[in-house]
């Protein structure tokens, strides 16, 4: 499938490219250039009483422009010209607090509003700064920062958030076309999603139910402020993750004029509108519509895939002391089969999409997530109250032979829902002291209907599983989190506990027994030098998939508990601020309990979670054990004069169990983990950019050929079963792929244009990945019996290469 999408990506832009860029350069030598300066403009404030705070310097870094708040906290810094800067506020008594890459355009004012909080121990000088990079007191580690532009500009990244933070150390480079979130050798469903503050369950297209992961993320990046990625010491209010969290926050809707941004892309188009709604509100909102299935349709690929995605933010500030903000965001996926290519025995790719139409069900999704957030300020901190609603459709179906009239191998459809409260009292305590407590409650709702032919290593056969299920789960939570600064500044502590539970059965109803215990402290041993380090236990839900598997009508694994992790994670930290510099070196340890293990197979499903499908719906047991440990070196430069770069390497090392007990290596044990990403803005508004990526080579597991090739098996299955008693014995080599990409921007009096061109795999690396199993086929496609072997077909080997050089045209209108 990868090769098929690379050739698609090559075939759809190659020819058009040289009749594309005579346009442009035509178009740019007529265009009359500016010399008009545009303006940056914002309101500064208390972050812990909302009220606006005068007499603030705010400046342009590296430039001699700035501007002073009023006594309303507003600013305005004139006569800048077009480009990217970083914005800086600096004052006595407060902390330092830096914007990076503000765009600023001819058309309207670039909008940076700050929020500041007051140091605890103020010496009449601003020396006292923290981190411009990250500086969480209850995470003073393994928490990195990316900005908009950082996702927009990301080479081979297309603009999509999950893809960006491949660059940042800890996470793994799949050497696939999927967007498996995979952090520090964890498996793909121990990650949580917040956007401003609200839990997102899916932000990914065609998603992997029970896990996470798809093809295209679900966020449109022109509505995205910023990212907040923490792989370890979680917030004490962010539970039912083991591996990171990620806090996605929105712009706010201009309310000075209306703005329309405008996206043509490799695969879609994309639009986004804001302005005010009344005096004190302000809207944002987005739409999306792929347009692959035409595409594929004509090039005569065996698939043809659609999705179409939304999003909005209302937010409006009834006073300085109360403000509510509403938003939304949804995707309708479709996924169908060109079966019209079935008997197109003159294709040279023939026998694959043969296999791949005998193998690909029919898959289409929806979801949503609407919630509602009210924030009330007090003289020393806030109150936050949060609802919200999500939910997911999934179904699934394949017929045999891709005929209708036939009966149906797989059936599938479920729905889940879920219903979340959530309430928050943050308080900015005299002395330095911080405390952050509430208490959440959650209903969820699943159902399934699934009808679908398995093979059982037990039975040696093929069988059919037919059940449906239904689920209706009351949770609750609390949590408190306090942190302290002390010897001026210098150490800071914090301190958490958090506890879980549900009505699904005894163990899990009893919150004692997920008590969830962590501590973190960073101590500046030296100017600009800090040792930082956290431990704690974190607490994870099986999925929903997993808790409703019945059995005539009866919950089979009606004993399943938490899944447990302990993480203690130790560092180094070399903060540059003055040059927007971060260096890193951490080690970590993770240690699982109660892991699911399938009785079916005897594997942990910490392996699964890296395909289209299904995760937990089966038989399954809280025994399993893991670990995962390694070391992280980090160095981050944020944009300064013009540069910008990461350089991030991971060793690490990810092992479970299963019903065997024997620790064997993990889907996700991919031990060095390599990115190099870098750009320089020059003159005139160009940029480029690059990345490069090195995986090493990741486990897995070979097929059983004696059950896949019985002509029963294959006639069901229609693919190759994998030897589970030989689990992860093998290993692909190691991935490597170097991605660039080159942008003009051209700034008007009333609108911008941006065109890029971003190649994915410059240079074509091939990357062999897991080896097809097919059967040998005659001209027609028909399996043929192995004529040595009766009851048999004969092996085929697919030869599968993630080798594919992806150029990709894209154009960007702001107006």
């Amino acid at each position: 499938m990868n090769k098929i999408i690379g050739v698609l990506s090559f075939c759809s832009h190659c020819y058009t490219m040289p009749k594309f860029f005579s346009t442009i350069v035509l178009f740019s030598i007529s265009l009359f250039t500016y010399s008009q300066k545009g303006s940056i403009q914002g309101v500064v404030t208390d972050k812990a009483s909302n009220l606006p705070i005068a007499f603030i310097a705010v400046a342009v870094q590296n430039a001699s422009l700035g501007g002073i708040t009023d006594e309303a906290g507003n600013y305005i810094i004139e006569n800048v010209a077009p480009g990217l800067y970083n914005v800086e506020c600096q004052s006595i008594g407060f902390k330092s607090a830096v914007e990076f890459e503000v765009e600023v355009t001819l058309d309207r004012p670039a909008i940076v509003n700050f929020q500041l909080e007051e140091l605890s121990d103020s010496t009449g000088t601003v020396e006292i700064v923290s981190s411009s990079i990250s500086n969480r007191e209850e995470s003073p580690l393994s928490i990195r920062t990316i900005g908009a532009n950082e996702i927009k500009r990301n080479p081979g990244g297309n603009r999509d958030i999950s893809r960006a933070i491949r660059s940042l150390p800890g996470v793994a480079a799949i050497p696939s076309f999927r967007n498996d979130i995979v952090i520090r050798g964890g498996a793909a469903n121990e990650n949580r999603f917040y956007l401003d503050g609200i839990e997102i369950p899916v932000i990914n297209h065609f998603s992997t139910q029970g896990a996470s992961g798809g093809p295209v993320g679900m966020l449109n990046v022109d509505l995205i402020k910023g990212v907040e990625f923490y792989s370890s010491a979680f917030p004490a209010s962010r539970g039912n993750a083991l591996s990171s969290v990620m806090e996605f926050e929105l712009k706010e809707a201009r309310t000075d004029k209306p703005a329309v941004n405008m996206v043509l892309g490799s695969s879609d188009v994309a639009i986004a509108a804001e302005g005010a709604v009344g005096k004190k509100s302000g809207l944002i909102v987005s739409a999306r519509r792929s347009y692959l299935q035409g595409l594929f349709s004509l090039l005569g690929l065996p698939f043809l895939p659609t999705y179409n995605d939304f999003q909005f933010k209302f937010k409006t500030k009834f006073n300085d002391k109360n403000q509510l903000t509403v938003l939304g965001l949804g995707a309708i996926d479709k996924f169908a089969l060109n079966l019209e290519i079935d008997d197109d025995t003159s294709s040279t790719d023939f026998f694959r999409n043969k296999y791949l139409l005998d193998n690909l069900p029919i898959n289409n999704q929806w979801n949503y997530t609407v919630g509602a957030k009210w924030e009330h300020y007090k003289e020393n901190g806030k109150w936050t109250f949060v609802a919200s609603r999500n939910a997911l459709q999934n179904d699934a179906f394949k017929h045999t032979l891709n005929n209708t009239e036939l009966p149906r191998t797989l059936d599938y459809s479920s729905n889940e829902s879920e219903n979340k409260l959530r309430i928050e009292n943050k308080i900015y305590g005299i002395n330095g002291w911080k405390v952050v407590y509430g208490a959440g409650y959650e209903y969820a709702q699943f159902t399934v209907s699934n009808f679908s032919k398995r093979y059982v290593p037990a039975l040696d056969s093929a069988i059919s599983f037919n059940y449906n299920a239904n689920l209706n789960l009351n949770k609750y939570g609390a949590f408190i989190q306090t942190s302290k600064t002390l010897l001026s500044n210098k150490l800071v502590l914090s301190a958490g506990l958090r506890t879980d539970g549900n009505a699904f059965n005894s163990e899990m109803s009893n919150p004692l027994n997920q008590l969830s215990p962590r501590v973190s402290m960073r101590y500046s041993f030296a100017p600009q030098w800090s040792f930082n380090a956290s431990s704690g236990i974190y607490y994870q839900l099986p999925s929903y998939t997993a808790l409703g598997y019945r059995q005539d009508e009866v919950l089979v694994n009606k004993d399943l508990s938490y899944i447990r992790n302990s993480q203690v994670v130790a560092g180094v930290e070399y903060d540059w601020n003055k040059r927007n510099t971060l260096i890193t070196v951490e080690g970590f340890y993770k240690y699982y309990d109660n892991y699911l293990v399938s009785l079916n197979n005897g594997i942990s499903l910490a392996n699964l979670g890296a395909d289209f499908g299904v995760v937990g719906s089966e038989r399954l047991q809280s025994t399993g054990l893991g670990r995962s440990y390694g070391a992280e070196f980090l160095y981050q430069q944020k944009f300064y004069k013009g540069i910008y770069g990461i350089v991030a390497y991971t060793f690490v090392r990810s092992e479970f169990t299963g019903l065997s007990g024997k620790w064997t290596p993990s889907s996700w044990d991919s031990r060095h983990l390599l990115s190099l990403t870098g750009g320089w803005k020059f003159g005139k508004n160009w940029e480029v950019g690059g990345r490069f990526l090195f995986s090493g080579g990741l486990p897995y597991t070979p097929d059983n050929l004696d059950a896949s090739l019985d002509m029963q098996t294959w006639n069901t299955i229609n693919a190759g079963l994998p030897n589970y008693a030989l689990l992860n014995s093998q290993r692909i080599k190691a991935f490597q792929q170097l991605d660039v990409r080159v942008d003009k921007k051209w700034f008007f009096k009333k609108w911008s244009l941006d065109v890029f061109l971003d190649v994915q795999n410059l240079f074509n690396s091939s990357t062999p990945l897991k080896p097809t199993l097919d059967v040998v086929r005659d001209n027609a496609g028909k399996p043929i019996e192995d004529p040595n072997r009766p009851g048999f077909y004969q092996a085929n080997f697919l030869d599968e290469s993630s080798a594919a050089r992806l150029p990709s045209i894209g154009i960007i209108v702001e107006l």
